[in-house]
């Protein structure tokens, strides 16, 4: 079966990775991605759209998509006001799901983390768990939920403070066993091909991957 994606958060660490693995695999026919500013590649499968938040409704309105990978996200750091933090990582991703399934789409993979909980008493993993809930509220057929601990890779932006706290993960990786692995780091190009390969097995309603889950579709 030929399909066409859309993706969210093409320009960060994972979601270049989804990109790149989508227009790789010749499954896909199409690969749109809604960027806020054009990213500098070519390639015959891909759409790029131009728009954020605020213009999602006007410019997605006629993208139909079978499939929608999201991997939105900031930081604190980079957004200290927890209102637009939370409409990065909440609404803007949740909008997007909405608009897709409206569009046609069938399955949404979303990139989430560790602990996301929407009972949380912690602003991070409250936002992640809520996200998570309204995502899978949208009852597409398929939710497709990847929960990281640590996400390892080369990230564009200067991240000094996590570029140690990667150092520090690839030492005690192995430490992390049995029911802990899901604490393991994982590189982000792994997450990616976890997601894409993920949507050629799609059995489940409503699934959530963790380093487990995630490394066995690799192999």
């Amino acid at each position: 079966m030929i399909k066409k994606a859309i993706v969210y958060g093409a320009s960060g660490l994972v979601g270049s990775y989804i990109l790149e693995t989508l227009l790789n695999n010749a499954t896909y026919e199409q690969v749109i991605i809604v960027v806020r500013t054009a990213l500098n590649i070519e390639h015959p499968k891909l759409k790029t759209i131009i728009g954020d938040y605020n213009s999602l409704s006007e410019v997605v309105k006629d993208i139909q998509a079978d499939e929608i990978f999201i991997a939105l996200g900031t930081t604190q750091k980079k957004t200290p006001d927890k209102k637009l933090y939370y409409q990065i990582d909440h609404d803007y991703p949740v909008l997007a799901a909405k608009l897709a399934k409206e569009n046609g789409a069938k399955a949404v993979f979303l990139v989430s983390a560790i602990g996301a909980n929407a009972k949380s008493s912690i602003f991070y993993t409250k936002m992640k768990g809520e996200t998570e809930q309204d995502i899978i509220n949208l009852n597409l057929d398929h939710t497709y939920i990847f929960r990281p601990s640590m996400i390892l890779g080369d990230r564009k932006e200067s991240r000094p403070l996590e570029k140690v706290f990667i150092g520090i993960f690839k030492f005690i990786n192995p430490l992390f066993v049995g029911g802990m692995n899901k604490y393991k780091g994982i590189e982000a190009s792994d997450i990616a091909k976890a997601m894409v390969k993920s949507a050629d097995q799609l059995n489940e309603k409503v699934k959530i991957l963790q380093w487990e889950e995630m490394t066995k579709l690799l192999k």
